[in-house]
C-alpha cells in the first residue's frame, strides 16, 4: 500500500557531480525522519555547460561525464525510475569514494552490484540516449535557470539549486536542515543564500 501521506521531492543530478552526490547521501537521510519521498532524475553536466566557456581543467572533466549519464538513462528506460536510485548510489560510490574512472569497468561494476543487465554498459558511448537526457535535464534546469546545476531540488510547486554542502548531516541535524530548506522555499521572493566554501569535500 503507497503511503500518501508522505511528500514528495524531485532530485536532479549527475553522478560525476561530488556536490550533489554528498547532498543526495542527506536526503537519503532526510528520508528518515521527514516524511518525504524522493523521486530522481537525470541531469547532465556535459548537456549543462556544452557550449559554456569554462577552462580546460572542467572541460577534461566533462569528456568522460556523458558515459555514466547515458547508462542511467538506458537503465531507466529499460527498467523505470526505480533503478536510478541504487544505479546512482553503485556509481557515486565508485566514483567519489573509491576515485575510480569513469570507464566502462566501473560502469559494469555498477550494473551487477545494482542487479542490472550489464550490456547496458553499451549505451556508455550511444548518443541516441542523449535527447532523452536533455528532456530530463530540462525537466529540471528549466525550473531554477541556466546559472546552476546540480543538485537541483522540486519540493511544493518550487525547485532549488542546492543546497551546496561539504558533508552530509545525519539524523535530526539532517531533518533539520530539510525544515530550514522548506521554510525558505515556501517564500516566493527567495532566491538565493551563499557563501564561499573553505573547506574539502567530506564524502563519510
Amino acid at each position: 500500500m503507497t503511503d500518501t501521506s508522505r511528500s514528495g521531492a524531485d532530485f536532479w543530478f549527475d553522478p560525476a557531480c561530488p556536490f550533489a552526490w554528498i547532498t543526495s547521501r542527506w536526503i537519503l537521510e532526510v528520508e528518515k525522519v521527514r516524511d518525504i519521498e524522493v523521486t530522481w532524475h537525470i541531469m547532465s553536466l556535459a548537456y549543462l555547460n556544452q557550449d559554456k566557456d569554462i577552462s580546460d581543467e572542467y572541460r577534461a572533466f566533462l569528456s568522460t561525464a556523458w558515459q555514466p549519464v547515458r547508462v542511467l538513462m538506458a537503465a531507466e528506460q529499460k527498467y523505470g525510475k526505480d533503478v536510478l536510485l541504487p544505479l546512482y548510489t553503485a556509481m557515486g560510490n565508485r566514483i567519489h569514494l573509491e576515485k575510480q574512472d569513469k570507464d566502462r569497468a566501473m560502469i559494469e561494476a555498477a550494473l551487477e552490484e545494482a542487479g542490472l543487465d550489464l550490456s547496458l554498459a553499451d549505451a556508455m558511448d550511444d548518443s541516441t540516449y542523449d535527447e532523452a537526457i536533455a528532456t530530463s535535464h530540462k525537466r529540471g534546469m528549466d525550473q531554477v535557470g541556466n546559472e546552476v546545476g546540480t543538485p537541483t531540488i522540486a519540493f511544493e510547486g518550487r525547485a532549488f539549486f542546492g543546497p551546496v554542502i561539504s558533508k552530509k548531516p545525519t539524523g535530526e541535524d539532517a531533518g533539520r536542515m530539510w525544515d530550514a530548506f522548506v521554510t525558505l522555499s515556501k517564500y516566493e521572493h527567495f532566491y538565493e543564500l551563499k557563501r564561499s566554501r573553505t573547506e574539502a569535500l567530506d564524502f563519510s
